[in-house]
């Protein structure tokens, strides 16, 4: 008796960790952008030129995992919505010749039905750098 309950103790503990831990494709992979991306609380250790701040505003509906019974269950975008919003901001600031985008910040918002995010980042351009002799 005694050794089935440490049995299923261990059994229990088992499944706590792995219930708690997923892997999670995101976290292995570094996206590539088309161009350097600084969050808010990051600089380039590089001088640089602005040239535009861009902005992205919308809203996607929840979707039936994150609602039951018309509960809310979970709020946000996933990270594959956040890393969409990146990478076409990203290409938004190469089309304008920028090097990189600073000062990013993303925000959400949840409503009864949708989720709704804003993604906001200067884009700029690095200044030459020239050697001194």
């Amino acid at each position: 008796m005694k050794t089935l309950g440490c049995l299923l103790i261990i059994v229990g503990v088992c499944g706590l960790l792995t219930g708690c831990f997923q892997p999670i494709v995101y976290l292995q992979n570094n996206p590539n952008y088309p161009v350097d991306v600084f969050y808010d609380n990051q600089k380039p250790d590089r001088s640089f030129e602005p040239i535009r701040e861009l902005e992205s505003i919308g809203e996607v509906p929840l979707t039936d995992r994150q609602t039951q019974n018309r509960r809310m269950l979970s709020r946000g975008n996933d990270m594959q919505q956040k890393e969409l919003l990146l990478a076409r901001m990203t290409m938004d600031a190469k089309k304008l010749g920028a090097d990189a985008l600073v000062g990013v910040r993303y925000t959400y918002f949840t409503s009864q039905t949708t989720n709704g995010y804003r993604m906001t980042g200067l884009a700029v351009k690095y200044r030459k750098e020239y050697a001194v002799e």
